[in-house]
């Protein structure tokens, strides 16, 4: 990296620069645990381009993208690799167990491997891929990683760089502005996560990336990423917006973040008037969330964060209406036109449900609207092609279907 060049980056990420080229004091090569067994790692695919992706794979993107990418780039084969946590799990070709990904020979294998099998890395949420070997983020592993040849790409999903102090400053609704004691030290380690991962996407020379249209305002120079969602396994044929006393579902992956502790009295007050039936559910399995989606009319996002997650497109692919406050700055960031998202923040929630019914036939064709945008933006078509320019390889057939990518990556914030 030219001198020059070096100046300009941020503080943060100028000290993790010189720790790579001082080398990095790596963790001792210890074994894994005693009875913990180690994963073989998969078979590479022969392809002149091999991605490696992951370590967080958050809501399954990493897996999402990687086999979008395949379908779509000639050429290309990948490896998702992931933790194994014991809980919540989403599919991956490899998956790691926690102790394994944590002990020195493993990285050291790690690294290895990458150099040897791989042309490019796909590194999610700044997670190390070499497990804790130079850190307990990548920003000092890239170095490494590309002397041996192998090209970095950063993606970030959320939390991993939004900042809260930042956030509030630009969204109203902000859930960081005035946080309940319980979540004040949630909200303090957030920042100092963002402060510190969003220097290294930011400082990062090579392609980056981001999952949903407001992270630009936290990545400027990123491209947008649409996340990706199996349109199909989500498809309904169940009618919208038919029941006298419709189902309104929300199934926040974080209630903090979603606003839930706004959303809830509303809709239990809406529900003890016989307006709607409330269905609030947390935790249940994901494999079993289509049947619950399906069976709803209205899904109610989050009111506070000013986007639209994969729940929400989930909803948009079962062809139910969605409710999810996107400002308007953020849905001109969203590719292929008008975001068929209905806002509302927890002031006009009430006030957009009693809409939604009292002009059903309305809704229920922006409901069938926002199955057709899941699948022309978040089928993996379009993220595929966001790919394939962002890593300068040769870009998939034209489909007339889908919208031009952006001239250039990145948005003014």
């Amino acid at each position: 990296m030219p001198k020059s060049l070096r100046q300009r980056l941020p503080e943060p990420v100028k000290r993790l620069a010189r720790k790579a080229r001082r080398g990095y004091k790596r963790t001792v090569a210890s074994p894994p645990p005693a009875g913990i067994p180690q994963p073989p790692r998969p078979v590479v695919p022969d392809t002149p381009v091999r991605l490696l992706a992951g370590p967080a794979n958050f809501a399954g993107q990493a897996w999402a993208w990687s086999r979008a990418a395949e379908r779509e780039i000639d050429g290309l084969g990948a490896i998702v690799f992931d933790l194994d946590r014991g809980g919540l799990s989403f599919d991956s070709d490899y998956k790691v167990p926690v102790p394994v990904y944590r002990s020195g020979q493993w990285g050291a294998e790690q690294e290895l491997w990458i150099g040897d099998s791989f042309t490019h890395v796909l590194i999610d949420a700044m997670r190390p891929v070499l497990g804790p070997r130079y850190g307990e983020d990548c920003g000092a592993e890239i170095a490494v990683i590309e002397r041996r040849g192998v090209a970095v790409s950063l993606a970030a999903h959320g939390s991993d760089i939004r900042l809260p102090s930042k956030h509030v400053e630009l969204y109203p609704t902000s859930p960081f502005a005035d946080p309940p004691a319980e979540q004040a030290d949630y909200v303090q380690r957030l920042e100092k996560q963002a402060d510190r991962l969003g220097a290294i996407i930011r400082g990062h020379d090579g392609p980056t990336f981001v999952s949903t249209p407001d992270l630009l305002d936290f990545a400027p120079a990123a491209r947008l990423l649409p996340v990706v969602v199996d349109v199909d396994r989500w498809t309904s044929t169940l009618p919208v917006l038919e029941r006298e006393r419709p189902v309104v579902l929300h199934a926040p992956s974080n209630g903090f973040l979603k606003g839930s502790p706004l959303i809830d009295p509303l809709l239990e007050e809406l529900d003890a008037r016989g307006v709607i039936e409330y269905r609030r559910i947390q935790g249940v399995p994901h494999s079993e969330m289509p049947g619950f989606v399906a069976d709803s009319d209205i899904v109610v996002d989050q009111v506070v964060l000013g986007l639209y997650s994969v729940a929400a497109v989930e909803g948009l692919a079962a062809g139910r209406v969605v409710i999810a406050h996107v400002p308007d700055r953020i849905r001109a960031r969203v590719p292929g036109g008008d975001l068929p998202v209905v806002d509302a923040t927890a002031d006009t929630l009430v006030a957009v449900i009693e809409q939604i019914l009292a002009d059903r036939g309305t809704y229920q064709a922006i409901a069938a609207e926002g199955s057709a945008f899941a699948r022309r933006i978040h089928d993996g078509r379009y993220s595929a092609r966001v790919l394939a320019d962002g890593l300068g390889l040769a870009a998939p057939p034209h489909d007339p279907s889908l919208p031009a990518l952006p001239s250039a990556p990145g948005v003014r914030p």
